[in-house]
């Protein structure tokens, strides 16, 4: 272990390699129809049999978007035509890895609904009756802006035009 910026890191004695441990970028879905949202229940550990938003980790070589229509279809039988970044989140709560969650607002291009790879079940939940178990915080945090009325890339967009507005102020 070594001091590398501040961060205490395993290198290698005999040639100086610092080994990093980054989060893992992974990508999903959020689907709506008519006041209610798409959620699949988890059929794997870690935290199996709580809902969370068709999502997953991206293939070495794929691009966040075709992650995000690829698990859309593998969990839900759904294709997707995606319609803009919802938002990005940080995951600290999955006990494998730390992720970095790219979430896009999408709509249904084809399919038909139906659980598969790692869902027992997929199922639109009107936004006032999500269910209690949500797998985890980052898919809580976007399931409470969507429901606001609000996507989680706004949350940048804002801070941004007021940093901005704050500048011009000054």
């Amino acid at each position: 272990m070594r001091d590398d910026h501040g961060s205490r890191r395993p290198t290698c004695p005999a040639c100086g390699f610092i080994h990093y441990r980054n989060p893992v970028p992974a990508a999903g879905a959020i689907v709506a129809r008519g006041g209610a949202v798409l959620l699949v229940k988890r059929r794997y550990a870690p935290r199996a049999g709580a809902w969370c938003v068709p999502a997953g980790f991206m293939e070495n070589g794929e691009t966040p978007e075709r992650c995000a229509r690829r698990e859309l279809l593998e969990e839900t039988g759904l294709r997707a035509r995606l319609t803009g970044l919802f938002g990005v989140y940080a995951g600290f709560d999955d006990p494998r890895v730390r992720s970095v969650l790219i979430l896009y607002r999408a709509g249904v291009a084809g399919g038909r609904l139906v659980p598969g790879d790692d869902a027992t079940a997929a199922k639109f939940f009107p936004l006032d009756r999500l269910p209690r178990a949500i797998a985890f915080e980052s898919h809580r945090r976007a399931l409470a802006e969507f429901r606001a009325g609000r996507g989680g890339a706004e949350r940048g967009r804002t801070a941004r035009a007021q940093a901005q507005a704050a500048v011009r102020r000054a």
